[in-house]
């Protein structure tokens, strides 16, 4: 963009943007006033820097007037889809509409408990890709066990005793006591050293959802509370 280009952008077309925009394009999710000028002010620029490269002459009017109409039909310097779910244009032809994971869906008559989104398309499980990992990596630890081995985890698994796999295989109970105690070092040594931290550690997301609910259930109470006074 030449000099004399970049003037009339300043000059000429931001103020005509500044004065415009706020009031004419609608907002969707997030968007606030300066952050609509400032990507209308880019808008602008690439408009601007195209017209010169092309050898054409345009006036200021023009090039705001055209940048207003791509900004409120949900063109942004950053896309322009219509398919992206979270696309603006998308959001303004109604085909996708976002909703705040703090977003009140239900709450009692006397509204001290109040559901959010998040209660409600929450759970409790595990993450798909954790249990899938895990899934993944003691498949290739009991590939590199014995029979005996391999029954000790199935029957432990299945809430039984070493007892009871000895009775199946006719061994004695101290011999299975020493199948136990290699077994402990190859898990230790496939697994790693931290294996008993990673099991009683809690994820970060459920961290995070539990302290959002006990932030909750405190604003119940103080709800409750004011109502009793």
């Amino acid at each position: 963009m030449s000099p004399q280009a970049g003037w009339i952008l300043q000059e000429e077309v931001v103020p005509r943007l500044k004065a415009s925009i706020p009031r004419i394009v609608n907002q969707v999710g997030a968007e606030d006033p300066e952050e609509l000028i400032q990507d209308a002010i880019v808008m602008a620029a690439k408009l601007m820097h195209t017209v010169e490269c092309q050898g054409k002459s345009v006036t200021a009017g023009n090039i705001a007037y055209y940048t207003i109409l791509h900004m409120k039909s949900g063109r942004r310097s950053y896309g322009t889809s219509t398919t992206d779910v979270c696309g603006i244009s998308t959001q303004l032809n109604g085909s996708s509409r976002l909703h705040s994971f703090h977003e009140v869906v239900a709450e009692d008559d006397r509204g001290f408990e109040i559901f959010e989104l998040q209660d409600v398309i929450s759970n409790d499980h595990e993450d798909p890709g954790t249990v899938a990992a895990r899934n993944l990596d003691w498949a290739h630890l009991l590939g590199r066990l014995s029979e005996i081995e391999k029954l000790v985890v199935e029957f432990l698994c299945a809430g039984k005793t070493l007892r009871d796999v000895a009775r199946k295989v006719g061994l004695s109970d101290s011999t299975m006591q020493s199948y136990r105690r290699k077994l402990a070092v190859k898990i230790l040594e496939y697994m790693g050293i931290d294996v008993l931290r990673d099991i009683v550690m809690t994820p970060g997301w459920r961290i995070n959802l539990d302290c959002e609910r006990e932030a909750q259930a405190c604003r119940n109470d103080r709800r409750a509370s004011a109502a009793a006074a």
